[in-house]
């Protein structure tokens, strides 16, 4: 029996170790999750240097290129700001809720108040292109140049993010009819205006385009015992970021750090859960005047993600991932319990405040990416909602191409 035993116990664990083999053999394609940029298309954020979360396991071993391209639809009512400056009015502004703050902003003399009015309607397109440069087994180079284009959204060039296609999906599956005004505004139009609170005025058109920056970001993936034994993976970067548009021509500088936890599962399959966090230093240095794009000067992400992979029997792999991702707000939060806002609020159903108000509040998103790879080629498409309602953007969707240079 007990002989029996052995033989059957040394028969599985050649199996398993066979088929351990033969899993690891297919994952050298796929170095953990390798989402595209998933960084939402803000009418603030495109002018700083945000972070992506990186959920790569190890170093790669070959150069990468990569391009990617995402749209989003971003629409908020014009409506203006007053932040006091008298204690007194702030005092009572703050046991008031702030849709039923009353008071008559006269002059600076009588009255003193910051101001700040925004209106945006518009869908933002951007265009990223990365060159990842493993520097030895254990650290990465990774450098990104990104770019914008505003535009009205039209059909055949915007698809998904069209205000068409947001309406319909409205009024036809969920969210009523013309449930924030873009109807009631017109569709298919760019707004995109900003005066921040020292008077300056950020304006864009239809068809603007612009570089927005290029991005240095430095990994470390170091060796520990926890990486065989328990196939987690963790990964340090720095992160530097070059603003280059004229509104905000500046330096960011940032941190981050990610875990990655593999498992292996039968027939093929793995399944992949991560955690990421981030925290960027905005405009660290100023290279002249810029907009007040946040009195924040500290943005911090946190990120979850989820993922299941399928290998074919010819080396490839099918992807489906699931990502939350929350950032913390533009605005220091405290100016939220006493700001008053005016807007247009009787002629829409709603959300008017959204294009301050969200200023204030920390933005999450859900995102659902598929990706598909080869060892030659790795293509990704993801479609993002926001959550809760903030509207910069309300939808998204994206997709990139990746390969490996200099076989």
């Amino acid at each position: 029996m007990l002989k029996s035993t052995l033989i059957l116990f040394c028969c599985l664990f050649n199996f398993l170790a066979f088929t351990q083999n033969k899993s690891n053999d297919s994952l050298k394609i796929k170095n953990g999750i390798e989402n595209p940029s998933l960084l939402a298309t803000h009418s603030f954020g495109i002018f700083s240097s945000r972070i992506n979360t990186n959920f790569k396991k190890t170093s790669p071993n070959k150069n990468t290129f990569t391009f990617t391209a995402s749209s989003g639809n971003a629409f908020q009512p014009l409506v203006k700001a007053y932040i006091p400056k008298n204690p007194a009015i702030r005092a009572e502004f703050r046991r008031t809720p702030w849709n039923k703050r009353k008071f008559n902003f006269i002059d600076q003399q009588t009255t003193p108040a910051e101001t700040m009015t925004i209106v945006i309607d518009a869908v933002i397109k951007e265009f990223r292109i990365g060159y990842s440069l493993p520097l030895s087994k254990k650290q990465e180079l990774i450098v990104n140049l990104r770019s914008y284009l505003v535009t009205k959204g039209k059909y055949p060039f915007t698809i998904f993010t069209n205000d068409e296609a947001i309406e319909w999906f409205h009024s036809n599956i969920n969210g009523g009819e013309d449930p924030f005004g873009r109807r009631f505004y017109g569709l298919n139009q760019v707004h995109f205006r900003y005066t921040d609170r020292n008077g300056n005025t950020l304006e864009l058109h239809n068809n603007d385009f612009f570089i927005g920056g290029v991005e240095f970001s430095h990994y470390y993936y170091p060796e520990l015992s926890i990486n065989k034994a328990h196939n987690i993976f963790i990964n340090l970067g720095s992160h530097l970021g070059i603003n280059t548009s004229k509104h905000n021509a500046s330096l960011d500088f940032g941190i981050s750090i990610n875990a990655l936890k593999q498992v292996h599962l039968k027939n093929n399959y793995e399944l992949n859960f991560a955690l990421g966090g981030n925290v960027l230093r905005k405009n660290l240095m100023n290279f002249k005047e810029v907009l007040d794009l946040g009195n924040n000067p500290y943005l911090g992400t946190a990120e979850g993600h989820i993922e299941i992979t399928k290998y074919t029997k010819k080396g490839h792999f099918n992807a489906l991932g699931l990502n939350y991702q929350i950032q913390s707000s533009y605005n220091k939060q405290d100016e939220a319990n006493y700001y008053r806002l005016t807007g247009k609020w009787k002629e829409i159903n709603g959300h008017w405040e959204s294009g301050i108000a969200t200023l204030y509040r920390p933005l999450s998103s859900w995102s659902l990416i598929y990706t598909y790879g080869t060892s030659k080629l790795q293509f990704s498409l993801y479609f993002k909602e926001d959550h809760p309602v903030n509207n910069a953007p309300d939808f998204q969707v994206g997709s990139q191409i990746k390969f490996p240079l200099f076989n």
